[in-house]
């Protein structure tokens, strides 16, 4: 069998990606153990082929024109499964929710749509308007699809109603590597340390995060925040770590350290030292890094959204916050902080259940049954 992922996020040696391209990644390394033939084929600053541990890497140059370069993106694109099928027949590709647009509706392989939450998803769950182009986008490419897998149950089921199409999906979680992302030594641990990993912006709530940062400070002085991701912005904000930080007082930001992007091997690292981790999403499709800290037995305050409610047990295996409440965020931060003894057990039994949910070896299994079964 060969598989192809079309995604521009698979990580480089010299650059790193969260989210979907290390999914990708962690996916196809295990596949190649497997004995599958992998490629990954994406739109990339220059042309270059790439092996990762047996994955063929296909890097595609991106048209330089200004206006509809997604024409000559998306010929490239066909120009090179082609290429690539001439040489080993493909059977399976695997693209996100906005993936098949540009491809023929009828080809010798199958199509399969990942659904990561595509952009009606999040549109409409951050009440937004989705933009037309986009939505035109994602519409055609799920006509085009001959099968549909989903990371979690709601983005399934939300992007189904959304979206209106008539194909049954399947439920497949993610999976970290487990090698990468084991328990934590807790002599490692820095007292009163928090720490939140992901894209530095509004959904990831962080603004929320910031503003609870104070309360959290007023029972414990001595608290840091480690904010640990790459930043954003937006046609109305030029970077939001510069927005969050006029908003802090001078005091504060002395305690709140504004990591940016670090190289994904370094995340254990950082999880390793964090008291608390802290995830106030306002709307996710799964979590990826919700997971590493739960194998890494980490107590973590999460978002009451139904994509992490999926994954943790409230009171169990984690606390659950209004992720639009700073006060209660601070509340839930506070009561980990000041009960070392709970804040543990909450740890342990957080990496016994991402254990149980999200074992490798079952997930890879669930992939590759899926992948001979629409074959």
């Amino acid at each position: 069998m060969h598989i192809v992922f079309l995604t521009n996020e698979y990580p480089s040696k010299t650059t790193s990606h969260g989210g979907i391209g290390t999914f990708v990644q962690n996916l196809a390394r295990n596949l190649i153990l497997q004995n599958i033939k992998v490629s990954v084929l994406g739109i990339s600053n220059k042309e270059k082929k790439e092996v990762d541990n047996g994955v063929a890497i296909y890097r595609i140059k991106q048209s330089s024109i200004k206006f509809g370069k997604f024409i000559i993106n998306s010929a490239k694109i066909r120009k090179k499964l082609k290429e690539i099928h001439s040489v080993n027949p493909i059977d399976i590709v695997e693209g996100s929710e906005l993936s098949f647009a540009f491809l023929p509706k009828s080809t010798s392989y199958k199509k399969v749509i990942r659904m990561h939450g595509g952009h009606h998803f999040f549109a409409i769950t951050l009440n937004k308007k989705p933009a037309l182009w986009r939505s035109f986008q994602e519409l055609k490419s799920f006509k085009k699809a001959d099968a549909l897998i989903a990371v979690s149950n709601y983005v399934g089921e939300t992007t189904k109603q959304l979206v209106k199409f008539n194909l049954q999906f399947e439920v497949i979680y993610n999976f970290i590597d487990l090698e990468r992302f084991k328990k934590s030594d807790t002599d490692l641990k820095e007292e009163n340390t928090i720490v939140f990993i992901g894209t530095v912006c509004e959904k990831k709530g962080v603004k929320q995060l910031v503003e609870a940062f104070p309360l959290i400070k007023k029972k414990f002085p001595n608290v840091k925040l480690y904010l640990v991701g790459r930043d954003w912005k937006s046609k109305e904000i030029d970077s939001y770590i510069n927005y969050l930080k006029e908003m802090i007082s001078a005091d504060d930001l002395k305690s709140i350290i504004f990591s940016g992007s670090i190289p994904y091997e370094q995340i254990p690292v950082m999880l390793e030292k964090a008291h608390v981790c802290v995830y106030p999403s306002h709307m996710e499709s799964f979590g990826l890094t919700v997971i590493e800290a739960m194998a890494m037995a980490k107590p973590i305050v999460y978002s009451d959204i139904p994509p992490f409610n999926e994954l943790i047990t409230d009171q169990m295996s984690g606390l659950k916050c209004n992720p639009l409440n700073p006060k209660d965020i601070a509340e839930k931060i506070v009561k980990l902080l000041d009960n070392s003894e709970r804040a543990n057990e909450i740890g342990n039994k957080a990496r016994i259940e991402m254990l149980e949910k999200f074992s490798p070896e079952k997930i890879v299994n669930q992939n590759i049954d899926f992948y001979k079964k629409n074959n």
